[in-house]
């Protein structure tokens, strides 16, 4: 048996790549990469990926990233396989456990992935070729720069011999290590796996029902953990009588815990522990709790909504932004375009509720099964918490049933920490019901905005004003409550003012799939479609004069600007695309709309043809036209993100409904609150372009999701005559 993937060896942080013999049947190369200092990037992070080859040329390659469909599990071994030059038929993935210090960055978040591995992955790839064919050159005699490789193989032909990488493992071990900055890269047009079409390795094991995911987790001795939790999100444990629980059959333990979303050294739930998680659940019907929840009984969305209203009223707390003088530009402005938009809290509603299994051992470490986004995050919360070194846990993660940003956060792992602790020995899988997950939420924040716009008399616009009313605490908005500075148009109308106001509230706020960019895309492009109808044109047009020549924009990320030739190109595809003409539909109840949006370095534009018929809205047609690099490294996977992303944009839109919130507590508590989008919803079709440009390839998760919500709104007021600025869009 080869040494496995989730093997943690003690490495020092200089880049090399080291390759040592696992047991004699396999060579695990372990390739070490500094990664640059970036976005999300940690400072002087470190990537380790784990290549195997077995003796029958068999290459297990370690996935380090969490699996959250969207098919990174598949993509970032592709890199790997591509550059060690296999064959795909040859190699065989598996999941690594979470370890940062090995590792490096290990999130599922901000489609990030590619743009951080897209090149140490190859590069750890191409230095294990390299090691290979060198042990052939030493062995046959001959420059190693005459030698080839195919299909795992390294071939002389000059010489016609040949010999697979198993039986060059040994010998590559000995082989220098070669300076990663250095190593030869494949050019594009030498991509065999890159660039391809590739099914999702853990779909046929989805399609059978294995157990992939956190709820499945079984283990020898497995108890189960069901939460009764305050109501009221920051309210504290006063009191709990417990005896009609623990007298009950299978009861094993009942423990005041804290989820960390109250204040320090408080508890605000209480885990009941049994062998059967149905059993523990019902019992909690019998748990005698009073909660501490003074401070938290003034919140409702009736009072934001009212609150709300005020601070547009009154002059902004804070300016964000300011180029020029937007009051003045108004003031001579031939037009002034005004409109007040808005849209609710949202909960992520994720399929597989929240879950993960936890084991106290003894000696006074943690082992976790997680189904985290950000299982280095969780770590460090758990340490936090349980009063442990960081290095006492070890995390496997578990294929998720479904993120969208929820999973960032560790709550699930938090509580289950101290639910195993209480019973060492024994694996304990604390699970949500659908009211617990829906109720305990980290959601995404309402936000109210003041629109106000000058056109000259040229139909350019020469001025622009937004107040944005968001939730904060001490002058700054609350985590996945901000907006951008660089909020398009700002960076190029000359005259500009972004300001913004701030209430307070007991949620707890967090990043849902496409973060701010999700609200923003609806807010500004529906206003800026209001904009377009002022200036005699539509928004397209609007887009492409406001844009103005090829040239790039900073942003607030010091890496990542805007490109506004990027832009344009991704606006002209999909006009074509659609066959766009900016004429309304000669069929009463048809309409067409259109969006555009920069985010997680993507762009995107988007048309939208809908028909609404007794106040119903269907969507009919999607097009798509977007740029996210160079190369789409897996295009089968790249359609299928991209269709995702639309269609749960499509349900923020028009299904998903406000989470309402009265006397301080969460009302909404079931899927009949909070409707899925079905089947039967979705579009005929979702046609996708890509626009190649000279750009390193980024991420696909979630850029193509904003620009549909305001493209629907667009299309409905095509179709209806109607403007809905607020989601969710609702014509009654």
């Amino acid at each position: 048996m080869s040494a496995p993937l989730t093997a943690q060896p003690a490495m020092s942080r200089r880049s090399f790549i080291a390759a040592s013999l696992a047991s004699g049947a396999a060579i695990t190369f372990e390739a070490q990469i500094a990664l640059a200092a970036g976005p999300g990037i940690p400072e002087a992070a470190v990537l380790n990926a784990f290549i195997r080859i077995a003796a029958d040329n068999t290459v297990i390659i370690g996935a380090k990233n969490p699996e959250i469909g969207q098919g990174i599990k598949t993509m970032l071994p592709m890199l790997l396989a591509d550059e060690l030059d296999v064959a795909w038929e040859q190699v065989q993935i598996e999941q690594t456990d979470a370890n940062d210090k090995i590792y490096g960055p290990q999130v599922a978040g901000g489609s990030n992935a590619t743009p951080v591995n897209w090149l140490p992955a190859r590069q750890a790839g191409a230095a294990a070729r390299a090691m290979l064919v060198g042990a052939a050159a030493a062995q046959w005699g001959v420059d190693a720069a005459s030698l080839k490789t195919s299909a795992g193989r390294v071939i002389d032909s000059a010489g016609g011999r040949s010999a697979t990488y198993a039986s060059l493992a040994k010998a590559a071990a000995a082989q220098p290590a070669p300076e990663l900055a250095k190593v030869a890269l494949k050019k594009p047009d030498q991509f065999h796996i890159i660039g391809t079409p590739r099914k999702g390795v853990d779909t046929p094991k989805i399609v059978r029902g294995e157990p992939l995911f956190g709820i499945d987790t079984r283990l020898p001795g497995l108890l189960h953990a069901a939460i009764v939790k305050c109501p009221l999100i920051g309210g504290t444990l006063a009191s709990h009588d417990d005896a009609a629980v623990k007298a009950s059959p299978g009861v094993m333990a009942v423990v005041p815990i804290s989820s960390g979303q109250c204040a320090a050294g408080k508890q605000d739930a209480v885990a009941i522990v049994g062998t059967s998680w149905w059993a523990v659940q019902k019992l909690r019907e019998k748990l005698v709790v009073q909660w501490d929840t003074a401070a938290q009984q003034g919140f409702s969305t009736e009072l934001y909504a009212k609150k709300a209203a005020e601070a547009l009223g009154k002059a902004a707390e804070a300016t964000l932004f300011k180029a020029g003088d937007a009051d003045a530009a108004l003031s001579r402005a031939a037009k002034v375009i005004t409109a007040d938009y808005s849209y609710p809290f949202l909960a992520h509603a994720t399929l597989e509720p929240q879950n993960c299994t936890a084991l106290w051992h003894a000696g006074g470490t943690l082992e976790f099964w997680a189904p985290s986004q950000n299982p280095a995050a969780g770590r460090k919360d758990v340490a936090a918490m349980m009063g442990i070194a960081p290095d006492a846990i070890t995390i496997h993660m578990t294929r998720i049933g479904g993120g969208f940003g929820r999973r960032l956060m560790n709550d699930y792992m938090v509580m289950a920490a101290q639910a195993a602790k209480a019973l060492p020995g024994r694996p304990v899988k604390l699970l949500f019901d659908r009211t617990d997950d829906l109720r305990n939420d980290y959601y995404r924040p309402a936000g109210w905005h003041r629109f106000t716009a000058g056109l000259d008399a040229a139909g350019a616009l020469v001025a622009f004003k937004d107040h944005f009313v968001t939730f904060g605490a001490g002058g700054k908005p609350l985590r996945a409550a901000d907006m951008p500075a660089s909020e398009f148009p700002a960076s190029v109308v000359p005259d500009t003012h972004l300001t913004q106001s701030f209430l307070t509230t007991n949620l707890t706020t967090g990043w849902l799939r496409a973060p701010t960019s999700n609200a923003m895309a609806f807010v500004y492009q529906g206003f800026m479609d209001e904009v377009a109808e002022a200036a005699g044109t539509d928004l397209p047009a609007l887009m492409l004069r406001t844009l103005g020549a090829p040239r790039d924009l900073p942003t607030e990320r010091p890496t990542v600007v805007f490109s506004t030739a990027r832009a344009r190109a991704v606006i002209e595809r999909v006009v074509a695309l659609a066959g766009w003409t900016g004429q309304p539909s000669a069929v009463p109840g048809k309409g067409r709309g259109f969006g555009f949006y920069f985010s997680h370095r993507g762009y995107f534009a988007e048309v939208v043809d809908v028909t609404v018929a007794d106040g119903v809205v269907k969507v009919d047609k999607v097009w798509i036209a977007g740029d996210i690099g160079s190369q789409i490294i897996n295009p089968l996977n790249a359609e299928h993100q991209a269709q995702g992303a639309a269609i749960d944009g499509l349900a923020q839109a028009l299904v998903w409904q406000p989470v309402v919130q009265k006397a301080g507590a969460v009302q909404t508590v079931t899927f009949s609150d909070f409707p899925l989008l079905r089947m039967d919803a979705k579009p005929a079709e979702i046609a996708i372009s890509w626009v190649k440009s000279d750009y390193p390839p980024t991420g696909l998760g979630e850029p193509t999701l904003p620009p549909v919500i305001p493209a629907v709104a667009n299309a409905i007021r095509a179709a209806t005559g109607k403007r809905l600025r607020a989601l969710p869009l609702q014509l009654s």
